[in-house]
This record gives structure tokens, C-alpha cells and sequence, in this order.
């Protein structure tokens, strides 16, 4: 029998995933696992967010609780336009190990909802983990499914996130105010 341990960035990328999944009789548990997420009260909305949605569906959550800002920045600080390896290795290796040491057979990721992330990197590094880890990675293109799960979230009132999670990528989300800030008073 399958055992699926899905890692879940927030609760509107997990709709989607959660509901194809079940339709093809996989009942994944979610694990929630995202030191990457910053500011702390984002952090804590996208987490509280799951665990109402988790209830709302009977879907079994796993919460692994790890605000990691200083770990994160420390270990990005050095590169930070490369950061979203970083982030895709610490989330899926903490994912394949929990998932090793609690008898799941598989894993996989909502990350491979999203049309916004680096698709190819989240599958060969998931790939990585699962080999290191002996547990199989069930692999998903979920993006076809993206904005019909975003479009349900909304209907269930999930909150819904501006930005990946990363301080960096909210720092992106405001590029265009900022250089117009710049312009406006100039140094």
C-alpha cells in the first residue's frame, strides 16, 4: 500500500494537488515544512491557513515547526539570486528524510503546482533526495491545475499569499514601487 507524504508550501497551491490526487485514490498527508517563509507573521498566516484547510477537508497535516529566518538568510546570503536551490533542497530533503524515517513510500511536493517556480529544478533535486533517502519520489505535473486551484481557494476564503515566501521574493514583488521610489528622491 502507498503511503504519499506531500510537502505543502500553503494551503492554495495544496487544493488543486490534494483533489487530483484523491481522484486517482491517493490519500496524501500534508507536511508542512517552510523556514524559507519570512516575515514571521506570513509565516504564521500560510501555517494557520493549512491547518484550517487540512481540518475543513479531513486531510492529515504534519506540521514540522521551523521559522529558519537566520538559518535561511545565513545559508543564501552568499548568492542570493540562486536562492530558490537552497530552498528546494532544505523543504524536499526535510520532506524525503521525514517521510524515510516514517514508513511513507513515496513524497512529492504543491511546488509542482506552480507555473512560477523552476519546475525542472524542484523534479531533479526532489530526484536527489529520494535517492539519498530510499523513498520513491511520485512525481505530478500539477500546473495544469493551477488557477482552477487558486480559483477554488478563493471560493473557500483560504488566505492567499502576494509572493513565494522568501523576504527576497517580497522584495521582487515591490521592484517596480522601489525604482520608482528611487526616482522620485533621487541620493
Amino acid at each position: 500500500m502507498e503511503r504519499l507524504l506531500l510537502h505543502t508550501c500553503c494551503a492554495p497551491c495544496s487544493v488543486y494537488c490534494v483533489e487530483s490526487l484523491r481522484a486517482e485514490g491517493l490519500e496524501p498527508v500534508s507536511f508542512w515544512y517552510n523556514p524559507n517563509i519570512h516575515p514571521y507573521q506570513e509565516y504564521k498566516a500560510r501555517r494557520d491557513a493549512l491547518t484550517g484547510y487540512a481540518e475543513a477537508i479531513g486531510l492529515a497535516l504534519v506540521v514540522r515547526e521551523n521559522y529558519g529566518l537566520r538559518e535561511f538568510v545565513r545559508a543564501v546570503a552568499g548568492d542570493i539570486d540562486s536562492r530558490c536551490a537552497h530552498c528546494y533542497a532544505c523543504r524536499l530533503e526535510e520532506t524525503a528524510r521525514y517521510a524515510a524515517q516514517n514508513g511513507f513510500t513515496h513524497f512529492s511536493t504543491t511546488l509542482l503546482v506552480s507555473p512560477y517556480q523552476d519546475h525542472e529544478a524542484i523534479c531533479r533535486t526532489a530526484q536527489t533526495m529520494a535517492d539519498r533517502y530510499g523513498v520513491a519520489f511520485l512525481y505530478r505535473d500539477f500546473r495544469p491545475g493551477f488557477r482552477q486551484g487558486q480559483s477554488r481557494a478563493r471560493e473557500m476564503e483560504l488566505y492567499m499569499q502576494k509572493y513565494c515566501g522568501c523576504v527576497f521574493s517580497e522584495e521582487e514583488r515591490y521592484e517596480k514601487q522601489i525604482r520608482r521610489d528611487r526616482e522620485r528622491f533621487p541620493l
